[in-house]
């Protein structure tokens, strides 16, 4: 058995992958392979149309939103922001705190001045800035919710005068969120909700229309929510699996329930960390990622037969990101906690070797 601490594209439930495997045959006795069947057929509508459902009722989505299912990754919704909510002439506040921030702040001075409100790029984004004033005078405020290289995550949204922006890619739908606290949220599938090659929409409608521009049809927000994320051909199959997946997660006992979970994995992986004499945990003790664990090795020496011997136990995807260095457990909504026993097992038989 493996266990897949991968970053992303992330682990996804064995049924899942099941159904999704079946489907790619024989979709639900259609006798044609889901990645060939129209998608104007009633049969993949119902799909789109149950997904669409699915985010609503696990979010609590309110009245006045759009949920969309786009295409072009988390990166494309960097600039589609900005095109559709920053006025022209306008500036927008962003809180830069790692890679994925600050590229979306860097498309952002596309269209628009670019207030950077704080960052901890001086700490190599160990942390998250709290002590901050958003200026009301900016159409919007974009933070990013988690940041997978660095492993910090914002345990409290801030309050903001001004309509907030939140790309919650890799922590979409691992803890309850207050939909009507932002005025957009995108993710890109592949942590929590399905495959790459989707990305999750959900905007304010009032929020549209007002930049004084003109934006052509396929980055438009209101053209993709006029046709139902299906102004062109949408990627039906990984539309599917993440339906598939927030049906599996509604089982689970939604949001709520599974936000236990990850809580539950991630102080047990920590408190591992921090008793442990070989590893050193990497962020803030109060910005601490529960989806994405970074440590090292107190001796840099120890990190390649670490990596060993998890190799040897199934434990794959451990590696950290080339600007941290040591390792990163993502661990997130599909991985069991049995995973994490694994890995703990293998830190501490680590280190009793190396004592």
């Amino acid at each position: 058995m493996k266990h897949n601490f991968g970053a992303g594209p992330g682990i996804l439930p064995h049924e899942v992958l099941k159904q999704a495997a079946e489907a790619v045959v024989d979709f639900n006795g259609t006798g044609l392979s889901l990645l060939e069947i129209s998608h104007r057929s009633p049969e993949f509508e119902a799909v789109l149309n149950e997904a669409v459902s699915l985010v609503k009722e696990l979010f609590s989505v309110p009245e006045g939103y759009s949920v969309l299912f786009l295409q072009g990754g988390a990166s494309t919704q960097f600039a589609l922001a900005p095109y559709n909510l920053l006025p022209e002439g306008g500036k927008a506040a962003y809180l830069e705190t790692g890679v994925w921030a600050n590229k979306a702040l860097k498309e952002a001075k596309f269209f628009g001045d670019v207030e950077i409100v704080a960052t901890s790029k001086e700490s190599n984004f160990t942390y998250i800035p709290k002590d901050y004033t958003v200026p009301a005078d900016a159409a919007y405020f974009h933070i990013t919710s988690n940041n997978t290289i660095y492993g910090t995550q914002l345990h409290q949204f801030p309050k903001s005068p001004i309509p907030v922006v939140c790309d919650m890619s890799s922590d979409i739908f691992s803890r309850t969120v207050n939909v009507a606290d932002f005025g957009l949220i995108y993710a890109g599938a592949q942590k929590n909700m399905g495959p790459a090659g989707v990305t999750l929409v959900i905007v304010k409608d009032d929020l549209l229309g007002k930049t004084g521009r003109k934006i052509p049809a396929m980055f438009n927000y209101q053209v993709q929510i006029e046709g139902g994320s299906m102004y062109n051909t949408p990627p039906c199959f990984a539309i599917y699996v993440s339906m598939l997946t927030l049906k599996w997660l509604k089982a689970k006992g939604g949001v709520p329930a599974i936000e236990l979970e990850n809580n539950a994995k991630a102080k047990v992986l920590y408190d591992a960390i921090d008793s442990n004499p070989l590893f050193k945990a990497v962020a803030a003790p109060e910005d601490r990622s529960h989806m994405n664990v970074c440590f090292v090795a107190e001796n840099p020496e120890h990190e390649k037969p670490f990596l060993k011997l998890c190799d040897e136990k199934g434990i794959v995807g451990l590696k950290g990101h080339r600007s941290v260095g040591g390792f990163r457990a993502s661990i997130y909504n599909a991985l069991p906690i049995e995973s994490v026993n694994v890995l703990i097992e293998a830190m501490n038989e680590f280190a009793e070797k190396n004592k």
